[in-house]
C-alpha cells in the first residue's frame, strides 16, 4: 500500500494520508473517504449504459454499506421467512401454474380434431413447457466424487463441522480443480451435495479448511431464499426462457429471409427483454437475503473453526487475484499440490501490509446489484466485529496429512487441469 494522494495528500473530511492500491483510485484509510468513488474501467458494466451503470454502483454501494452496519457486532438468526422468499414462492408457483397450462394448451390443440393443423402449434407449445420445466439439478460430479471408504478422515471432519454447526451432511463430496467450494441441493430428493475446489483447498491453512467447510455447509441451514426446492425455480426458470428466445444469426439467406429474421429477431428481442427485466427484479428482490444469508455462513464457520480463521479465509478470497496465478504458476512447474501452501503463506506474509488497503479495496470493486456475496473485505470485518470465537472443531496436521494422502488421486487430476488450463 502506497500513498496516493490527490492535491496535498490529505483526506478533505478527517486529514489522513490518503492510500492506494492495485492502482486504483486513493481514499481514505480511515473514514473511508473515496471509497465509494466509481471506476468504470475496473469491473464488468450492468447495464450497458454509463450512465445507468454509475447509478447502479451508487445504489449497490449504499446498501451493502448499510446491510453491514444494520448486521455488524450482534449475531445473525436464521430467517424462517422472508420478503425475498414468499415473493420468489408465488413466482415460483406463478410460473409452474403457466408451463402446466401450455402443456395442456399444447394437448388439447393435438388432441382436437386430430389429425389437423393444431398439431404443429400444440407440439410447440408442449416443447416450449418441457423446456421451460422445472430443472431440479444434480450434482457437478464430472472431476470426481469422492467416496467415504477413500478419505475417512476427510468424512470425519465433515462429520464433526456439520455437528458443531447444526446443519445436515453432505450426501455426496466432489472435487474439482478450480479456486472455489460450493454446496447445494438438488434433484427431486433434493440431495446435498459439497464440492471441493483443490486450487482453494491446497492453499488453506487447517484451521481455514475448518472454516470453508462450515461456512459451505452453512447453505444448508443459513435460510437463503434462493436455495428453497420451490424458491430457486423462477430464478432458474425466467433464464432459461430467456435463452430460448435468443434468436440465431441466419446467414446466406435471400432478402426475404433477411427480413424475416429481422422481424423474428425484433420480436424475439422485445420478448427476451421483458423477461431479463422480470429476472432482474427477482434477482435484485432476494440480493440482500442472499447476502444476509452468506454472513450468516460466516458466523457459523468462525463458530467451528474460530473467528481467526473464518477471518483469514475471508482474506485468502481477498487475495484471490494473487493466489490462484501462483497456484497455475505452481501447476505448470510442476510442484506437487502438498507444497502449494508454503508458497502461498509466503505471499501472505508478503502482502500483510497491504492486506488493509486491499480488504477495503474489495469494498470498491465487488459491490454490485447483482452479486450474491458482500463483498471480501466486509466479510472479514463483520467476523472481527462480533466478540472472538474459540474453535469448536480443530484439524491437527497429522490429519490434515492424512486428508492429503486420502485426496492424492484428486490432487493429480486438478494439477494437470490447472496446467492445461
Amino acid at each position: 500500500m502506497s500513498p496516493g494522494a490527490e492535491g496535498d495528500g490529505g483526506c478533505p473530511r478527517c486529514g489522513r494520508e490518503l492510500t492506494r492500491v492495485r492502482r486504483a483510485a486513493s481514499w481514505c484509510p480511515g473514514c473511508e473517504w473515496g471509497l465509494d468513488r466509481y471506476e468504470p474501467h475496473r469491473r464488468k458494466a450492468e447495464a450497458g449504459w454509463p450512465w445507468l451503470d454509475r447509478m447502479l454502483f451508487r445504489a449497490a454501494y449504499r446498501l451493502t454499506v448499510a446491510q453491514y452496519a444494520a448486521l455488524a457486532g450482534r449475531s445473525i438468526d436464521r430467517r424462517a421467512a422472508s420478503g425475498a422468499r414468499l415473493c420468489l414462492l408465488a413466482a415460483a408457483l406463478l410460473l409452474f401454474a403457466v408451463v402446466v397450462g401450455l402443456l395442456g394448451l399444447g394437448a388439447y390443440l393435438i388432441a382436437n380434431r386430430f389429425p389437423g393443423w393444431r398439431i404443429v402449434p400444440g407440439v410447440l407449445l408442449i416443447l416450449l413447457a418441457l423446456a421451460l420445466w422445472p430443472k431440479l439439478g444434480r450434482p457437478d460430479d464430472r472431476y470426481g466424487r469422492i467416496e467415504r471408504g477413500q478419505a475417512p478422515t476427510l468424512f470425519g471432519l465433515i462429520d464433526r463441522v456439520a455437528s458443531a454447526i447444526g446443519a445436515p451432511e453432505p450426501h455426496v463430496v466432489c472435487v474439482d480443480p478450480w479456486f472455489n467450494a460450493s454446496a447445494r441441493a438438488a434433484g427431486l430428493r433434493r440431495r446435498r451435495s459439497l464440492t471441493i475446489g483443490v486450487a482453494m483447498w491446497a492453499i488453506l491453512p487447517p484451521q481455514q479448511r475448518v472454516a470453508l467447510l462450515a461456512h459451505e455447509l452453512g447453505h444448508f441451514v443459513n435460510g437463503d431464499a434462493r436455495r428453497g426446492p420451490l424458491t430457486h425455480i423462477p430464478l432458474t426458470t425466467l433464464g432459461a426462457l430467456a435463452d430460448l428466445l435468443r434468436l440465431p444469426a441466419v446467414r446466406g439467406a435471400g432478402a426475404a429471409g433477411r427480413v424475416a429474421a429481422a422481424v423474428g429477431r425484433a420480436t424475439l428481442g422485445t420478448l427476451r427483454r421483458i423477461v431479463l427485466c422480470g429476472h432482474f427484479v427477482l434477482v435484485r428482490v432476494c440480493l440482500r437475503d442472499a447476502q444476509r444469508a452468506e454472513y450468516l455462513s460466516d458466523e457459523l464457520a468462525a463458530r467451528a473453526a474460530g473467528s481467526d480463521a473464518a477471518a483469514g479465509l475471508a482474506d485468502t478470497l481477498v487475495l484471490r487475484e494473487t493466489l490462484y496465478p501462483l497456484v497455475r504458476r505452481q501447476a505448470r512447474r510442476g510442484e506437487p499440490v502438498t507444497g502449494w501452501l508454503g508458497s502461498a503463506n509466503e505471499t501472505r506474509s508478503g502482502t500483510a501490509a497491504r492486506l488493509p488497503g486491499m480488504r477495503q479495496l474489495s469494498i470498491r470493486d465487488e459491490v454490485s446489484m447483482s452479486a450474491t456475496h458482500p463483498p471480501t473485505g466486509l466479510r472479514a470485518r463483520m467476523i472481527e466485529s462480533r466478540p472472538p470465537q474459540a474453535a469448536t472443531v480443530t484439524l491437527s496436521a497429522a490429519d490434515c496429512a492424512r486428508i492429503d494422502d486420502e485426496l492424492a488421486a484428486a490432487y493429480g487430476s486438478a494439477r494437470r487441469h490447472l496446467a492445461a488450463g
